[in-house]
This record gives C-alpha cells, sequence and structure tokens, in this order.
C-alpha cells in the first residue's frame, strides 16, 4: 500500500474477519458508510458467515485467506489467540488491518505485527474503543498533571469473552486511558485479584504507581450485579468525574471568595448520544484514506498490553503464593498482594 493518500471519491474495500457478537456490529456500520464497499465477511461457522452477509448485503467467507486478494482494509475480530496468526497474513498481502484489544497474547507477536506494518508503511489501528467515548475525549483538554486516577469498570457475567481473564477483557481499556493521560514512565505495579466463576481472574485491581508521582488505582469485575464504568482524576485544584457509560463529565474546582473559605464550583458537560464503535472505525477509514497514524496504533497496543501482562504474572504469583487458601470446593475467594 503506497503511503501517499487515496484519492478521496474512491470507495475503500473492506472485509470483516470474525463476524461473531462485535464482527456483526463491525460488519453493519461498515455497510451503512457511503465510502466504503464491503466486500466480504468471514467466519468459521457458514451459518453465522451466510446470516451476516445477507444481513449486510455482502458476501460470505469461511476461510479469510480467500477475502485478502479482494480488498484494501480488514477489521480482525476473531479470539484473541488467532490475532497474530491472521493479522500477519493481512499485513504479508499489504493489507491495512483494525486488530481488536488486546492486540495479540504476547508481546513478541505484538513485536512482529509492529515491525512488519512498520516496513511495509501500512496502518496497524488497534481497538481500544473507549478512546472514542466523548466522555474520554472531552476530559482530555482538562487535564493538568495528574496526581491520583482511581477507575472502576464492573460488569454483569457474561458467557462472551471469557477466553481471557479479566484484565485483558476489561482493565487493558482503562489501562490504555490512564497511559494516554500521564505522560511518565511506570515506576512500579501491586495487584490483587481471584478467579470466581471461571478458571481465569474474574475480579482484580492494580495500582500503577508513575515515576512523576501519580498513582492509579484500577478496579475491575466481571461478576457484579451493576454494570459501572467510571473514572476519578485528582490534581491540583481540580476534581474530574469522568462516567462513560452515561458519557458525562463532572468537573470541580475550588473558587476562593474574599473572607471566606474556598467553595466548591461545580460544572457538568454531558454531551449528545454517539456510536462510539463508529467514530473508531470511521476514524479507520480516514486513516487508511489518509495513510494517517491511528489513535491507537500498534505501539499504543504494544504499550498497553505489556502492563497488562505484567499485571497478570503478579496475580498469578500471588495466587500460587496463596494457592493454600483455595478451598477444594472452588471458591477460589481473594489473595492478598
Amino acid at each position: 500500500m503506497p503511503a501517499q493518500s487515496m484519492n478521496q471519491d474512491k470507495k475503500i474495500k473492506v472485509g470483516v474477519i470474525g463476524v461473531g457478537y462485535l464482527g456483526r456490529f463491525h460488519a453493519q456500520k461498515y455497510a451503512a458508510m457511503a465510502d466504503v464497499d464491503l466486500v466480504g465477511v468471514v467466519d468459521v461457522d457458514p451459518t453465522r458467515a451466510e446470516a451476516v452477509a445477507i444481513e449486510c448485503a455482502t458476501v460470505p467467507f469461511t476461510e479469510y485467506q480467500q477475502l485478502l486478494e479482494h480488498v484494501e482494509a480488514v477489521s480482525i475480530v476473531v479470539p484473541t489467540v488467532y490475532h497474530h496468526q491472521v493479522a500477519l497474513a493481512c499485513l504479508e498481502r499489504g493489507l491495512d488491518i483494525l486488530l481488536e484489544k488486546p492486540m495479540t497474547v504476547t508481546l513478541e507477536e505484538a513485536d512482529a505485527l509492529n515491525q512488519l506494518a512498520e516496513e511495509k508503511q501500512l496502518i496497524l489501528q488497534v481497538g481500544h474503543l473507549e478512546r472514542f467515548n466523548p466522555a474520554v475525549l472531552a476530559v482530555q483538554p482538562l487535564l493538568k498533571n495528574p496526581l491520583f486516577i482511581e477507575a472502576h469498570r464492573l460488569s454483569i457475567f457474561k458467557n462472551r469473552g471469557t477466553d481471557v481473564d479479566v484484565v485483558l477483557d476489561l482493565m487493558i481499556h482503562d489501562i490504555d486511558i490512564i497511559l494516554s493521560m500521564v505522560n511518565s514512565p511506570i515506576q512500579s505495579i501491586h495487584t490483587v485479584g481471584a478467579p470466581v466463576i471461571t478458571q481465569l481472574t474474574d475480579i482484580a485491581n492494580a495500582r500503577i504507581l508513575f515515576a512523576n508521582g501519580c498513582t492509579a488505582n484500577i478496579t475491575v469485575s466481571r461478576i457484579s450485579l451493576d454494570t459501572v464504568r467510571k473514572m476519578r482524576i485528582f490534581q491540583p485544584g481540580r476534581y474530574l468525574a469522568v462516567d462513560f457509560g452515561k458519557k458525562e463529565v463532572m468537573e470541580v474546582r475550588l473558587k476562593q471568595e474574599s473572607g471566606s473559605f474556598p467553595l466548591p464550583d461545580i460544572s457538568r458537560h454531558a454531551f449528545q448520544e454517539q456510536d462510539v464503535l463508529e467514530l473508531e472505525l470511521r476514524e479507520f477509514i480516514e486513516n487508511v484514506r489518509l495513510r494517517r497514524k491511528p489513535t491507537v496504533s500498534g505501539r499504543e497496543g504494544r504499550r498497553a498490553l505489556e502492563i497488562a501482562l505484567d499485571v497478570i504474572q503478579q496475580i498469578k504469583e500471588n495466587q500460587n503464593k496463596f494457592a493454600h487458601l483455595l478451598s477444594a470446593e472452588g471458591n477460589f475467594g481473594f489473595v492478598n498482594a
């Protein structure tokens, strides 16, 4: 793929590899874009591939290799264990890719994809969807030297996404967002977590200390009774509360009035409902057309993966240390860092 930007009137030929729960939405969004030609969809389940193809007025495939010669760019929405294999094949064919998060299973796989994409001057965008949440975009201009960040991402248990643990399923979202907010190396990480329903970690907490003094405390669970997606940011003279679900930002500043104690000055910012996935896919298409660096490139995806894998490794070490506390009935309980 040449580095020059494409003809603005040309339709981008796109495919979707993997049209399960999330991949189907990718196909729907592309099919609705006037400047995109959804050439085909791929799924190992022929019934699923055909159903989504009919819904989106495109062609079904059961082998992704059959699609590659017909497209310029693809969304890869297969299970994480296949990300490297499929993405590598697409990059070798000179295709731009949007790769769902987490980008790969290992850092070595991520490095190989980044190297190949850079050598071939191809777009490698990683699907960290929350970066396109209007609340996240709105809070960025308000950030001035965050000192403490607290994030909670809790969800009701769903029998989906359980091929990875809760760190790669949920926490990696907040890791990626926080890394984009704090421009400083990480000094240390302290973790706690446990399996409760699945054999992998279902609930976890990570405390990340940055070299500039900022601390981030992240709690995630996929076994909650309620869905919570919130972040609080404390910085000199200002407190910011972000609600990802409601797409709202509350800003609290201290207002000094003559002869009195400082009083809180509260302002709330709400945003029109927007389709976050559509925003992400629209950026991908524009990146392909204009040859622009993505908001979340392979390098950002790799950095978030590195921290997530460090968190997972620490949790495993702690679980092994306290393995004698795990009951024979499978009531795993919690372990301390």
